[in-house]
């Protein structure tokens, strides 16, 4: 049994430098190409992993050379590839990324198999969906996700939710989910209110408790993270490195707080281990690529940087 199971999406990368995002109808050069593994699910499970947690995947791939290099990919780092289903009637995901030289970055999705993973499909691979966590992403159906969580809860395990890429979510979610981790505009498309500051996000994760979930963590890229609960809320700061690209950083730090919080920390300490993986994602190019590990991760807490 695993300690971490991550149902989710796997893609191959295209991660392009450009000197700034087209215009409309423009034409630019890019600076270099760079193809990786990444999808939100196989991101936050090898991010898992390499913080240090045993993992299992379920997702699904196309017949074809892209996903039999995602299975042979997470198989080399120690990922339970058994639940990575393949599917000849349609194409591995691909994702499209343009990162500019502060390290914000522009993606496109083409979904793929990841949006014809069911419900019926997990419920076959059902012996797989056993552990301590259970995280999960919005890059497969709606039905998919809401299924895995209801299972879950059922099994006993604690619920993460990464509401990613940002969407309406229907509410009948919210009751599902132990851990909320959204970021900013993902928290204001679950809400309607945008956040423009600590106050607002400390409102908006008291109306998104409201709606159901039994915490919310909103991460603020350089201004941290927020953890708001029945409690009240506390603000984990972010920790301070040169910034590359930030693409996986949220996938970073949604495996990392999986993998600390199936190790039995306490969500205070799971919360800047995981702010650490985060940050740390940032300091590299690339998805999978960026992703720290272990020893990493507890040399930055240790900093205190």
């Amino acid at each position: 049994m695993s300690a971490v199971v991550v149902v989710g999406s796997a893609n191959l990368d295209f991660t392009i430098q450009v000197d700034r995002p087209p215009q409309q109808g423009e034409t630019i050069f890019g600076r270099d190409l760079l193809v990786s593994f990444g999808g939100k699910g196989a991101n936050q499970a090898v991010a898992a992993r390499r913080a240090g947690a045993n993992v299992t995947f379920i997702g699904k791939v196309g017949q074809d050379r892209h996903g039999e290099e995602i299975r042979k990919n997470l198989e080399t780092i120690g990922i339970d590839g058994a639940g990575l289903i393949s599917d000849a009637t349609c194409g591995t995901g691909v994702a499209f990324i343009l990162v500019d030289p502060s390290g914000g970055n522009q993606i496109v999705v083409v979904s793929g198999c990841n949006y014809r993973l069911t419900p019926e499909e997990l419920e076959s691979r059902d012996q797989l969906l056993a552990g301590r966590i259970l995280l999960l992403q919005l890059e497969t159906p709606h039905d998919t996700v809401r299924w895995a969580l209801q299972r879950a809860k059922e099994k006993g395990m604690r619920t993460i939710l990464n509401p990613a890429p940002a969407a309406p979510l229907p509410r009948e979610h919210f009751s599902l989910v132990d851990l909320l981790t959204p970021n900013e505009t993902e928290a204001s498309a679950l809400t309607g209110v945008p956040v423009k500051d600590l106050d607002g996000a400390e409102k908006m994760g008291e109306r998104l408790l409201e709606m159901g979930c039994g915490d919310v963590i909103i991460t603020l890229g350089a201004r941290g993270a927020l953890w708001v609960g029945k409690d009240g809320a506390r603000h984990f700061p972010a920790f301070s490195v040169r910034t590359i690209d930030s693409t996986a950083a949220g996938d970073a730090f949604n495996g990392a707080l999986a993998a600390a919080l199936a190790e039995g920390k306490a969500l205070e300490k799971a919360i800047p281990f995981a702010t650490a993986a985060g940050a740390l994602a940032t300091t590299r190019r690339g998805a999978q690529e960026s992703l720290p590990d272990r020893t990493a991760i507890d040399a930055l807490l240790s900093s205190g940087q």
